[in-house]
């Protein structure tokens, strides 16, 4: 027997959840295939408890850099409390609560591993053993089944029993030393976190050289600079040659022959999509980490649109907020409406969590001039009066890159403690297409960060 729906959604992650809250409500009958916890991976591996293990080291430095208080500040962050805020962060890996909201906007949800089995068809092999069980779609099947962590072809690497960000993230006590072979935002935001949680050794290493990894290189810089302070060791332009499982932890040998030592090791060198077993080649779709994807988040290849693909699977912009926002115009198509999305290329607004953090949204200088944009770049430290009130040593600085020819900002990155918060107003400005002149009468509030877009445009010319 098989069972109906007008849209069968394989994945109950955040992207998952947020084509079945367009749809249902709706009227369409929605169906969610979830073999894990609903809420995926940014609610148990990610987002939330990554962000409960940055937290209190991150409060305890913003009061080190206030003198007048620094003094009142004694001890260290207390590791078994913040393991304990992670876990209720992320609900105890229980998603009791998500099952109840998938209830609460009229969708179904299915436990199981879903895959394709041809048009508008689904196979699911049930969670509880119960057998194998058929779906078939009336209107849409969507993917939305999200990344992994990427581990690179190293001899011995995955024989090693390396973490990725799920291990990392959950681990119950607090290593005393771990190797990091990536520098991205899980490689950074770990070394951060478990540093100040009492990791008393933590070594960075980086294929690529610091000024060519993706983030504007005054940001990386400034990162690095307060991580080495802290302790952390950083190695840029290295190559791993191997890896191993010692009796002890686990050893890595770069192709200079030098071995480093360590209790665990953490691989961050970037996610692939989930492709492999969803039954792609049963609708003639060959897709290698990714699949592609068109601006209706449709993916490419099928004949007669029905199946569409939603957050890290189609590769187009790897962020929790990004894989919502592709689901909710995916939904909205779905549901008839003329609906796409456009703003996830070129316009993605991102925070590094680390201190100092870094907020970047659009395009950075090389990006920009890849594209061929007759660009001005401006790049300053924090002229404002309100820097020093958070403190002393208030690291870091700012980048706007502006499109000449059409006189709008294409990229803007702010690296300083907090400045997180500052992304979203960079983001309308980009996303707007708001032009200079006009951002002028956009007047800052004194004494605050903001006032950087004062200097800046006063350093441009207007």
């Amino acid at each position: 027997m098989t069972d109906a729906y007008d849209v069968i959604i394989i994945g109950g992650g955040s992207a998952g959840e947020n084509v079945a809250g367009r749809t249902a409500p709706a009227g369409l009958s929605t169906a969610i295939v979830e073999a894990e916890l609903v809420g995926g991976e940014c609610s148990y591996w990610a987002c939330m408890p990554s962000k409960a293990l940055l937290r209190p080291g991150e409060a305890l430095a913003a009061a080190k850099r206030v003198p007048a208080v620094r003094d009142a500040v004694t001890g260290t962050v207390d590791a078994a409390r913040a393991l304990r805020a992670r876990d209720a962060f992320a609900s105890h890996w229980s998603d009791a609560g998500q099952e109840q909201w998938v209830a609460s906007v009229g969708a179904t949800l299915v436990r199981g591993w879903g895959r394709l089995d041809g048009e508008k068809r689904v196979v699911v092999d049930m969670a509880d053993g119960s057998g194998t069980i058929e779906l078939e779609a009336n209107k849409a099947v969507v993917l939305a089944t999200g990344s992994v962590g990427f581990i690179p072809p190293i001899e011995g690497l995955a024989e090693a029993e390396p973490w990725t960000s799920r291990e990392v993230t959950s681990a119950k006590s607090v290593p005393e030393s771990f190797i990091i072979i990536g520098s991205g935002v899980v490689g950074l935001e770990m070394a951060q976190a478990w540093t100040s949680l009492g990791t008393a050794e933590v070594t960075v290493l980086e294929r690529m050289a610091l000024e060519n990894t993706p983030f504007e290189p005054f940001a990386m810089q400034a990162v690095v600079d307060s991580l080495e302070a802290q302790g952390v060791t950083f190695r840029f332009g290295c190559v791993v040659a191997s890896a191993a499982r010692t009796s002890d932890g686990v050893s890595v040998t770069m192709d200079n022959g030098e071995t480093l030592y360590a209790q665990e090791l953490l691989v961050a060198a970037g996610r692939i999509g989930v492709v492999e077993g969803v039954g792609l080649e049963t609708v003639g779709v060959d897709a290698q980490r990714y699949v592609k994807v068109n601006d209706h988040l449709q993916v490419e290849g099928v004949d007669g649109g029905w199946l569409y693909g939603v957050g890290d699977v189609n590769g187009r912009a790897l962020l929790t907020h990004q894989g919502k926002y592709q689901a909710r115009q995916a939904g909205d198509h779905i549901r008839g409406l003329d609906a796409s999305a456009w703003a996830d290329n070129g316009m993605v607004p991102a925070v590094v969590f680390t201190d100092p953090q870094i907020g970047s949204v659009g395009l950075t200088e090389r990006a920009a001039r890849e594209r061929g944009l007759n660009i001005r770049a401006i790049e300053m430290g924090w002229p404002v009066a309100a820097a020093p009130l958070h403190g002393e040593h208030f690291s870091g600085g700012v980048k706007f890159i502006v499109d000449e020819d059409r006189q709008v900002l294409v990229g803007a990155t702010f690296a300083g403690p907090e400045v997180g918060e500052l992304t979203h107003a960079a983001t309308i400005a980009i996303v707007g297409e708001v032009t200079l002149d006009r951002l002028w009468h956009a007047t800052p509030s004194f004494p605050t960060l903001s006032e950087v877009w004062l200097r800046f445009l006063e350093t441009y010319g207007l």
